[in-house]
C-alpha cells in the first residue's frame, strides 16, 4: 500500500528559477582559482549563451502562460524570475569586469577601449574601420519614410541621438545602425602595436569611436549599443500542415522576428533612448537589462580562440580507445558476437561508434542501416557515411528530428541530402520529438540475418562527445536489437504500440515503469528492507508524479540520492517530507549529460535494476517525446556503471553542489575529489580497460 501524499500539497520549486540557479553554479566556475583563466572566461560566455536560450524559450513561454487566465503562472511569478535574472546578469558582469579582466591584464591580455589606445593603435583601428567595417554599416535616420527597422533576434545595433537637422532641414534626431553578423566582434591588434601584450579591441568600441563618421555634418549627442532577445520557439500547426519539413523551412525565416522578451543596453544609455527602444519593442521597464560591458558576452569566445596562451587553458585530454575490450583494426561485429561493449564518454572515445558505421558501410554483407538523428551538427562524418551507404545500395532509414531546437536548419539540410541519394527519411511522429539515440545495422551472416546496435544517452555528435559525459552501448543482444528494430518500425509505420522485450519507450510505458520501480522500492522500505535505495542521475527533474514517487519512497525509509545537473523542482531536506533525499549537482570541465536510474529493493542481482536512458524526468520527455531506456542486464557492466558513473559523483567534493529546500544550492567544498578529474586520470592511465 502506498503512502498518502503530505497532508497539504507540497509546493514544488519554480522551474525557471531552478534554471537560473543552475547558471549561478556555472558562473561560479568562472570564480574558481583552480580553473585556468581562459576557461574561467569561457564559463562566463557559457552563462550568456544559456541565458539567451532561457529568454528565447523558457521565459518567453512563461510570459505567454501568464497571459492565459487558465494558467497557474502569475504576474508575480514572472516578476520574481525577472528579478532573479537581473541579479544573475549583474553578477556575471561583475565577475567579468572586477575579477577576470584584472587577471587577464596580469597575463598581459588586454581589451583596449578607445581611451586606452595610443595614437598608433587609434590610427590602425581607424583604418580597420574604414576598410572593414564602415562599408557594411547602413545608418537609418528615423522619419515617416524611414520607420524603425526590423531588428532580428540577438543582433547587435546602435541607437544614436543626433544634433541639429538633417540634410533636408528636418528635425529627425534618432538613428539606428545595424551591425552585420559577419563582422568579427573581437579584433586582435598586430604584435608591433601591442607592446609585448596580446591586445584586443571590441567591434563595439571600434564603432563607438567612429560613430560620428556615419552622420556627416551632425554630432552624436548620445548613443548606446543594444540587443533584443525574441521568442524563438518554432511554432507550426501540426494538425494543419501537410509537410513538416516545408513548414519548418518557412518558419526559420520568421524565427528571428518573434515577440520581443528582453532588451539589453549599456549602463550608460540615456533614459530617453532606452525608453524609446522599450516603446518600439512593446516591452515593460522590467524587460530592460542595463549591462556594464558589451551586450553579448558570448562573442568573447573569439578572444579566447585568438589568444596564444596554452597555460591558461585546460590541459588537452585525449579520450581513450577501449583497447582491451575492442582491439583496434579488428572487426567490431566480430567482437560484439562475443560480448557487449559499454563506452563512457568523453573519457572513452566516440570513434568506435564511427568505426562501427564505417565498417557497416564498407561491408557488402550489411543490408540495412537505421539511425535516429537529433543533434549531429552542420558537419558530420556519421551523416556522410549514411549518405555513402545509400549510394552503395544499402537500405538506409534515417529518423530525422526536424524540431531539435536551434538545429532545425542543419537537420533539414541533412534530410534533403539523404533523400537525394534514395535514403528513406521520416520525421518521427507529428507532435512528438524523436529524442531516442539509436543506430541499428542488419547484416547477412550465412543463411541468417543478424542485428547490431548502438544505444546511447547522448547525441550522434563526435564534437560534443568530447565535451559531454554520456554512456553508449554497442551490442548484438537479440532482445535489445529486436527492440531497437521495433522502435524504428513504430516510427515509420505508426502502428499500434507493442511493448518491447527489454526497452522502455516513451510516451508509452517509460513513465509508468519508472513509477512502478519507485513503488517497488517504497514497498520494500515499508516492509523493513533497510538497504532500499534509489539513485537517479539526470539533467532535469520537473515531472510532478515522479517527484511524488520519490517522496513516497523516501518517506517509507528508502535512501534517495539524486544527481541533477540542471533544473530540479523537488525541494530536498524538508523534515518529515524529503529529509531522506539528497540532491546534488555536479558542474565541472565536462557537461554532465548521462541519464542513469538505479533501484534496489532486495538482495542479489534480482533485487536491483539499472536503466540507461535518453530521457530526463520531465513531463515533456515522458509524454511528448520518443525516448528509450534500456536495462543493463550484464552484472559486470552494471557494476561498471555504478562504479564509474554513480559512486564517484556521490563522493565528489570539488565540483558538487547540494540543493537546499529553498532552491538555493551550496558548493560542498572547494577542495577534495572531482569525479571527472578522477575518471580522466583513470582513463589516461589505461585503467578504463
Amino acid at each position: 500500500m502506498t503512502a498518502p501524499f503530505p497532508p497539504t500539497p507540497l509546493k514544488l520549486l519554480n522551474r525557471e528559477q531552478a534554471i537560473l540557479e543552475f547558471n549561478r553554479r556555472v558562473l561560479a566556475q568562472a570564480q574558481r582559482e583552480d580553473v585556468p583563466l581562459l576557461e574561467r572566461l569561457r564559463y562566463v560566455c557559457i552563462v550568456s549563451s544559456n541565458l539567451d536560450e532561457f529568454f528565447e524559450v523558457r521565459f518567453a513561454d512563461m510570459l505567454e502562460a501568464a497571459r492565459d487566465p487558465l494558467s497557474t503562472v502569475t504576474g508575480q511569478d514572472v516578476d520574481r524570475v525577472g528579478r532573479a535574472a537581473h541579479t544573475l546578469i549583474d553578477e556575471q558582469y561583475h565577475v567579468f569586469n572586477e575579477q577576470l579582466t584584472p587577471l587577464l591584464h596580469k597575463q598581459r591580455i588586454v581589451i583596449l577601449n578607445h581611451a586606452d589606445r595610443d595614437e598608433p593603435q587609434r590610427a590602425w583601428v581607424g583604418k580597420f574601420f574604414e576598410r572593414e567595417v564602415k562599408p557594411l554599416l547602413v545608418p537609418v535616420g528615423l522619419d515617416p519614410a524611414h520607420p524603425f527597422p526590423q531588428v532580428a533576434n540577438k543582433s547587435l545595433h546602435f541607437i544614436a541621438r543626433l544634433s541639429g537637422k538633417d540634410a533636408f532641414g528636418r528635425d529627425n534626431r534618432i538613428a539606428i545602425v545595424k551591425v552585420p553578423r559577419v563582422l568579427p566582434r573581437v579584433i586582435k591588434l598586430p604584435a608591433n602595436l601591442s607592446d609585448g601584450r596580446q591586445a584586443f579591441v571590441l567591434l563595439t568600441s571600434v564603432i563607438r569611436a567612429h560613430l560620428e563618421e556615419l552622420f556627416p555634418g551632425r554630432k552624436v549627442e548620445a548613443f548606446s549599443q543594444f540587443r533584443v532577445t525574441r521568442d524563438s520557439d518554432l511554432e507550426v500547426d501540426e494538425e494543419e500542415i501537410a509537410n513538416l519539413r516545408h513548414a519548418l523551412r518557412s518558419g526559420l525565416t520568421t524565427r528571428h522576428f518573434g515577440r520581443a522578451v528582453r532588451l539589453e543596453v549599456v549602463n550608460t544609455c540615456p533614459a530617453e533612448l532606452s525608453e524609446f527602444l522599450l516603446e518600439q519593442f512593446g516591452l515593460p521597464n522590467a524587460a530592460l537589462y542595463r549591462v556594464n560591458g558589451p551586450v553579448n558576452l558570448v562573442r568573447l569566445n573569439e578572444l579566447i580562440d585568438q589568444t596564444d596562451a596554452p597555460g591558461l587553458r585546460f590541459k588537452p585530454f585525449e579520450p581513450a580507445w577501449p583497447t582491451g575490450r575492442l582491439p583496434r583494426h579488428k572487426s567490431i561485429f566480430d567482437k560484439l558476437k562475443k560480448s557487449d561493449v559499454l563506452l563512457h564518454h568523453p573519457f572513452e572515445s566516440f570513434d568506435p561508434v564511427v568505426q562501427m558505421l564505417r565498417e557497416a558501410v564498407a561491408d557488402p554483407d550489411v543490408l540495412a542501416i537505421k539511425q535516429t538523428i537529433y543533434r549531429t551538427g552542420a558537419k558530420s562524418e556519421l551523416m556522410d557515411l549514411l549518405i555513402e551507404a545509400a549510394r552503395r545500395g544499402k537500405e538506409v532509414m534515417a529518423v530525422v528530428e526536424l524540431k531539435a531546437r536551434f538545429d532545425e536548419e542543419a537537420n533539414i539540410n541533412w534530410a534533403e541530402r539523404l533523400e537525394a541519394v534514395g535514403a528513406q527519411v521520416v520525421y518521427g511522429i507529428v507532435g512528438y520529438k524523436t529524442h531516442a539515440k539509436l543506430l541499428l545495422i542488419t547484416r547477412r551472416e550465412g543463411t541468417k540475418l543478424r542485428r547490431y546496435a548502438h544505444i546511447s544517452t547522448g547525441n550522434y555528435n563526435p564534437k560534443t562527445a568530447r565535451l559531454y559525459t554520456d554512456l553508449g552501448l554497442l551490442t548484438a543482444d537479440g532482445d535489445l536489437t529486436a527492440d531497437a528494430d521495433s522502435v524504428f518500425r513504430q516510427l515509420a509505420s505508426l502502428g499500434k504500440f507493442k511493448a518491447p522485450r527489454r526497452m522502455l519507450l516513451a510516451p508509452f510505458n517509460m513513465h509508468s515503469r519508472m513509477i512502478e520501480l519507485l513503488g517497488q522500492v517504497e514497498a520494500a522500505a515499508r516492509a523493513g528492507y533497510k538497504a532500499a535505495r534509489i539513485v537517479v542521475k539526470i539533467n532535469a527533474l520537473t515531472d510532478a508524479e515522479l517527484i511524488h514517487g520519490l517522496l513516497r519512497a523516501a518517506q517509507a525509509g528508502a535512501k534517495v540520492d539524486l544527481i541533477v545537473r540542471g533544473a530540479c523542482m523537488l525541494p530536498p531536506g524538508l523534515p518529515g517530507v524529503s529529509e531522506n533525499i539528497v540532491v546534488r549537482s555536479v558542474v565541472g570541465r565536462f557537461l554532465e549529460h548521462s541519464r542513469i536510474c538505479y533501484f534496489r529493493w532486495a538482495e542479489g542481482d534480482d533485487g536491483e535494476a539499472l536503466f540507461l536512458s535518453s530521457a530526463d524526468w520531465m513531463s515533456r520527455n515522458m509524454f511528448r517525446r520518443i525516448e528509450v531506456a534500456w536495462p543493463v542486464i550484464d552484472a559486470r557492466l552494471r557494476q561498471r556503471v555504478i562504479d564509474e558513473a554513480l559512486l564517484p559523483y556521490l563522493h565528489d567534493t570539488l565540483d558538487a553542489w547540494q540543493l537546499g529546500p529553498d532552491g538555493r544550492s551550496v558548493r560542498i567544498s572547494d577542495s577534495g575529489i572531482s569525479a571527472q578529474q578522477a575518471l580522466m586520470r583513470r582513463y589516461s592511465d589505461g585503467g578504463g580497460d
